[in-house]
């Protein structure tokens, strides 16, 4: 017999039960959400700082999203496998083509999806040079690249990897912002190197534009793929569409997911057609990749975040928020990093205390490392939610203190 969950106790007691242990929630449950703001059952709302990890750039609620959605779901269209041509599909690669340096697009489900196809297309491309020995992916220190077997070869650190070795073999590892450490590490056997502009997971920190310069010349030097990992950094985030942009260099390859798709499950590699060209039928596919409704979500996203005058409202806000973070006299902030609508607060105590501490001032955080909140609100946000947020955060250190 089917049960019924009809109060938070039953609804925190069936997530006890019933699903695996990979998270550990707060208390409450969720109902739904309207702009920046969401509601949990007991009526309380909650100022959004995290958007899904970097998810919902639109908010919730958006009208112009829910409208796509619903008319994509009206076709009976829900799914139709990759073995069909749709429109939606191939409006929204045609879309991130015209708008970035790629030349073509394939479509998976996630990030860590995303990274796992542009590993095999870096050594695909090696292969059909003839060039076999070249099978090794650099990554770098402190980063985030997913948490399946070849992306977590390419995530250090020892608590993520530690308790499912052997990983994926063949990477080494360069540490971020060190050019003469890049210069060493990558060689005649390097496929591929794979870098965030800015990293999430690993703290927020910012790639100069001279690492990532060093970076694209080495590529070319020793014949490897540049895959720019903007899984969670990408898409209007940072203040321009494509993170990339503010160095001024060209990836190979670039990873997306997060936002893509407005909240549904979408990620993608956008490649030159260097790699396209080297990728044939059955080298790599998906079930659920780009389909109908997805794809038409992630059509209103792309559109919307590609506007000037929104990008301008990401820079704006972003900087805005970093003033007024700096304007916090506490000393269990250590430092203030990041770009545009992607900024991290270093604290001298563990994040998870402020996390949990903020719920009872109405907001949602989510921390970056064991010491640093990330700060990756619905892009809408606007600078009344950031003088509510600093007012929060004041009060909170000040107690802690």
């Amino acid at each position: 017999m089917l049960t019924s969950i009809s109060s938070n106790e039953n609804v925190i007691e069936g997530e006890r039960s019933h699903i695996v242990q990979t998270y550990n929630r707060p208390p409450f449950v969720l109902m739904g959400g309207k702009g920046v703001t969401v509601y949990d059952a007991d009526g309380n709302s909650y100022t959004d700082w995290v958007s899904g990890i970097a998810v919902n750039s639109l908010g919730y609620g958006d009208a112009e999203l829910t409208k796509a959605i619903g008319q994509a779901i009206n076709t009976g269209l829900i799914h139709t496998s990759h073995l069909y041509h749709t429109v939606p599909h191939v409006d929204l690669a045609t879309i991130l083509c015209e708008s970035s340096f790629a030349d073509r697009v394939f479509f998976c489900n996630s990030g860590t999806e995303a990274v796992e196809g542009a590993i095999k297309f870096a050594r695909r491309v090696a292969y059909n040079k003839g060039l076999t020995h070249k099978t090794e992916i650099v990554g770098c220190s402190g980063a985030f690249h997913g948490r399946t077997m070849g992306s977590l070869a390419l995530t250090p650190r020892d608590h993520f990897q530690e308790q499912f070795k052997p990983l994926m073999p063949s990477t080494a590892q360069i540490e971020f912002n060190n050019l003469e450490s890049a210069r060493v590490a990558i060689g005649e056997n390097t496929a591929a190197v794979i870098v965030e502009p800015v990293q999430g997971h690993g703290g927020i920190h910012v790639a100069t534009n001279e690492f990532l310069r060093c970076l694209r010349e080495l590529c070319d030097e020793y014949d490897a793929m540049l895959i720019i990992d903007e899984v969670q950094c990408g898409l209007g985030r940072t203040g321009k569409l494509w993170a990339y942009e503010w160095s001024g260099v060209t990836p190979d390859m670039m990873t997306l997911a997060k936002p893509l798709a407005g909240g549904l499950p979408m990620g993608a590699i956008l490649v030159t057609n260097e790699v396209g060209d080297n990728i044939k039928p059955g080298d790599h596919c998906s079930t659920f990749a780009g389909g109908p409704v997805v794809s038409s979500a992630a059509k209103v996203v792309v559109n919307r975040v590609t506007q000037p005058q929104f990008l301008e409202h990401v820079s704006e806000v972003g900087q805005y928020l970093v003033e007024r973070l700096m304007e916090i006299d506490s000393p269990l902030i250590k430092d203030i990093r990041g770009q545009g609508l992607m900024i991290g607060l270093e604290l001298t105590i563990e994040a998870i205390q402020l996390v949990n501490a903020a719920h009872d001032y109405g907001l949602l955080l989510v921390g970056a490392g064991s010491h640093v909140i990330r700060l990756v609100p619905p892009l809408i946000i606007d600078k009344r939610h950031v003088d509510h947020l600093v007012d929060c955060l004041t009060e909170i250190l000040r107690d802690f203190e």
